[in-house]
This record gives structure tokens, C-alpha cells and sequence, in this order.
């Protein structure tokens, strides 16, 4: 038995993420870290034999789904939640012990997605099977073209926002070369870091700390590093850059609900991909209640893709609108 393995509240905040999915936060964490604790204590089990251990159960509840009776059902749903289960301790693992790999980050993901479309397939397979009705044919396909659809609009938004990231951490670096600068912080990590601290406030201080960067520093004396009295500056403060402003404009309620949600670690995204699986493979089987489930779950993650996509769209503006500052500022040096 490893002995070196912190207690409980120590291993919550080592394994547990800042912000999670809603069903991850209550559903799920208060099993698996504990869950997590013991395994790496009184095991040898890999992150890798976990994932391997989800995907084999995610099969498991394939093949209940298959049979298609409300029994089977709720059985395969059952096993679905522990699958899942799973599939949250084998990182948490990875992250306790330091046996995480870019090979089981890969191996993740993708047992994931087979996991969703097997069991897609075989729910609504199933389901046809007992009512000869066509709809769930189509279910099937929708089922896997959403979860395909949710994870590929993640990748490329993350594309698009570290794209937008980029060329602003290189023009602010010209900047600071040519004018000495402040350094750069974006106002969602700052946000990320303290989710406890209210919004409102948070983007008043960045507007004043912005407003002070800008400004020279006439108080550093000659030699770089003292004022006037010869005391050393104080430091610079970092220029805070929000890609957000013109979303908190239009949604400002937006502010007050994600304060509440980052104060319990729920991200703002409330229906993502996890609680649309969650809709149809736990839902819809356990209450015998499939079609609306999926329905309703399918829906509900377009609302809250377009959702992204608009904030995403938006985001595109300030980005062109801080690009734009930069040229101004260059034009007004060169004058």
C-alpha cells in the first residue's frame, strides 16, 4: 500500500478540474474521488487499465441497450453511469500519481466516441427491434452525428481562440519592445483562476488596470529600476485583455449566473456533450422514456452549441477591435 498518497481534501484539489460539467460536479466527483484515493493507494492499476475498464462496461451497456426490454434498460443505464465513472477516475489517476501520457489522453478520446456510438447504435437498434418504428433509425444516426459535431466545434473553436490569442501575445510583445510595455493577461484565465470573485468587479479592475499600463511610467528614474526618491518601482501591473466584452454587453445576467455556477465548479456550458450522453444512456433508458430523452437532449446541445458559436462570433469582433487598438497605437508612436 503506497504511503505517500495525500488525504482526501488534498486529493480533491490535486484530481479535481476548476470547472466541470454539472453532471460531473454532483454526480459523479463525490464517487469517483474518493474512488480515486483508494485505487492509487491500494492498487497498482494504470490510467491506461481504467480507460480500458470504462470502455469494456461501455460495451457492457451496448449490449443490454441491444435487448431492448425496460429491465435490460435500466440495467445498461446503471452500467453506462459506471462506465462513466470510470472514464472520470482514469485521469484523475494520471493527474495523482503523474502517470499521465499524451498515448492515454489519445486512447480517451477515442474509446470515448466509439462508446457513444456503439451504444447509440445498439440503444436505438434495440428500440426498433421492439416497436418497428423507423424514427429510431434516424435517433441512431442524429445521436452520432451530435456527439461528432459537439467535440469537432470544440477543437475548432479552441483553434479559432488560440489563433486569436496568439496574434495579440505578438503584437503586445512588439509593443512592449518598442514602448515598454506591461505584460499580458486575458481576462478569462484571470477569471478561470479565481472563479470565487465576482465578475462585475473583476472587469472594473481591468478596465483601471488597462487604463494604467497604458499610461508611461514617469516615475522610474534613469536607471531603469528606481523612482525619485530611490526606491524601486513598484511592479508593473498586466494589461488585461477581454475578448468578451461585447457578449457581457448584450447578456449582462450572464455575469451574476456564471459567478454562481464557477462558485460550485460548474462551467456555463450546461448542456454539453456529457449531459446529452447522460440524457440519452441514463435518462431516457432508466424512465422508458428513450425518444423524447434523446429528443430533447439532442436539442438541447444545439441551443447550446449555437450558443458558442454566437459568444464565439462576438469574441471575433473584440478581437478585431484589440487588433485595431494595436495599429492605432503604432500610427500615434510613429507620429
Amino acid at each position: 500500500m503506497r504511503r505517500d498518497i495525500p488525504p482526501l481534501a488534498e486529493v480533491r484539489r490535486i484530481t479535481q478540474k476548476k470547472r466541470d460539467a454539472w453532471w460531473t460536479v454532483l454526480l459523479v466527483d463525490p464517487v469517483a474521488t474518493p474512488l480515486v484515493r483508494l485505487t492509487a493507494m491500494r492498487t497498482r492499476i494504470t490510467p491506461n487499465q481504467i480507460t480500458w475498464g470504462a470502455f469494456l462496461l461501455g460495451l457492457g451497456s451496448a449490449a443490454c441497450f441491444a435487448l431492448g426490454e425496460w429491465r435490460w434498460l435500466a440495467l445498461g443505464a446503471v452500467i453506462y453511469h459506471l462506465s462513466f465513472i470510470l472514464d472520470c477516475m482514469d485521469g484523475k489517476v494520471a493527474r495523482l500519481t503523474g502517470q499521465g501520457s499524451v498515448f492515454g489522453a489519445w486512447l480517451d478520446f477515442v474509446f470515448d466516441r466509439i462508446r457513444v456510438m456503439v451504444c447509440g447504435v445498439a440503444l436505438m437498434g434495440g428500440q426498433y427491434h421492439r416497436t418497428g418504428d423507423t424514427l429510431y433509425i434516424w435517433l441512431a444516426l442524429a445521436v452520432v452525428a451530435l456527439d461528432t459535431l459537439r467535440y469537432i466545434n470544440s477543437l475548432e473553436i479552441f483553434k479559432i481562440r488560440h489563433s486569436m490569442r496568439k496574434q495579440i501575445k505578438a503584437r503586445m510583445r512588439a509593443a512592449r519592445r518598442a514602448q515598454n510595455e506591461a505584460e499580458l493577461a486575458f481576462m478569462e484565465d484571470l477569471l478561470r483562476e479565481n472563479p470565487s470573485a465576482d465578475i462585475e468587479q473583476d472587469l472594473q479592475r481591468a478596465a483601471d488596470d488597462a487604463d494604467r499600463a497604458a499610461r508611461p511610467l514617469a516615475e522610474a528614474g534613469a536607471d531603469g529600476g528606481a523612482g525619485a526618491d530611490g526606491e524601486a518601482a513598484p511592479a508593473r501591473k498586466a494589461q488585461v485583455i477581454d475578448l468578451h466584452q461585447e457578449f457581457r454587453r448584450k447578456f449582462p445576467a450572464y455575469l451574476r449566473v456564471r459567478s454562481f455556477l464557477l462558485r460550485h465548479r460548474i462551467r456555463a456550458h450546461l448542456v454539453s456533450g456529457i449531459e446529452f450522453q447522460m440524457g440519452v444512456f441514463m435518462i431516457g433508458p432508466l424512465f422508458d422514456v428513450v425518444m423524447p430523452a434523446t429528443i430533447v437532449s439532442g436539442a438541447l446541445l444545439l441551443v447550446f452549441e449555437l450558443a458558442i458559436i454566437y459568444k464565439l462570433l462576438l469574441s471575433t469582433r473584440d478581437f478585431t477591435r484589440t487588433i485595431d487598438s494595436f495599429e492605432q497605437q503604432k500610427v500615434v508612436t510613429a507620429a
